[in-house]
């Protein structure tokens, strides 16, 4: 049974999101405010989280970092606020999600099963070998010369898969969106050139990788081995 872990300080939409989820096989908790569910993420080791950004006292923003410290289980964040500034804040500061109140509940089950879907390991000997780039898909880690480990937020470690998927084949923005969220609406666009300039920054740091990215103008990306 999957673990989901709800922060919202309207306690109307944690007991009804709470309820629709048990009845889909869930095991829930609950918490109105985050410094208390920071507290106990240890204990109930959550599968996914749902993080409302607009609360009281510590707001989501500023309790993703103190979650990443404790669990790099999936996190979607609840908010209000849609405008498209909001949303590339929400995915840049390693949200896994971002899903405008009010929202549909069974659109919000299957944005958490897609996260979980992720989660699930891959037989050990499962990796992707482009020297010196090395991608393990059980430990969901990305190593350059094999060894050393190359940081990236979940959100980039699923664009560098996507593009791995298919080497020197352009990967089109609708691709990425459909693959990241489900689905894809052309305001999606600048937030996915913000998260790949992210992912190309990080690999530019190592020898061999400066150029393994490269943009399809007004289509997408691909990999170069």
């Amino acid at each position: 049974m999957h673990k989901l872990m709800m922060i919202d300080d309207d306690r109307e939409v944690l007991l009804l999101n709470q309820k629709y989820f048990e009845n889909e096989g869930y095991k829930i908790s609950v918490h109105d405010n985050a410094a208390d569910a920071l507290r106990m993420i240890p204990k109930e080791k959550p599968d996914c989280i749902l993080l409302d950004v607009m609360m009281p006292g510590l707001d989501g923003f500023s309790a993703l970092p103190e979650i990443r410290k404790l669990t790099d289980c999936p996190v979607i964040f609840l908010t209000g606020k849609d405008t498209e500034e909001d949303r590339v804040k929400g995915l840049l500061s390693g949200a896994d999600d971002y899903i405008v109140k009010p929202y549909s509940l069974k659109e919000l089950s299957a944005r958490i099963l897609v996260q979980l879907r992720r989660r699930i390991p891959l037989p050990s000997t499962d990796q992707r070998s482009f020297p010196p780039l090395t991608i393990n898909l059980m430990q969901r880690k990305v190593y350059y010369n094999e060894t050393e480990e190359i940081n990236l937020s979940n959100r980039e470690y699923e664009l560098l898969l996507l593009l791995t998927e298919k080497p020197d084949h352009i990967v089109t923005f609708e691709d990425i969106g459909n693959a990241i969220w489900n689905v894809y609406q052309e305001s999606d666009r600048r937030s996915i050139m913000v998260m790949m300039s992210r992912l190309r920054k990080k690999l530019e740091l190592y020898k061999g990788l400066e150029d393994c990215i490269e943009t399809a103008y007004g289509k997408g990306y691909s990999f170069i081995p």
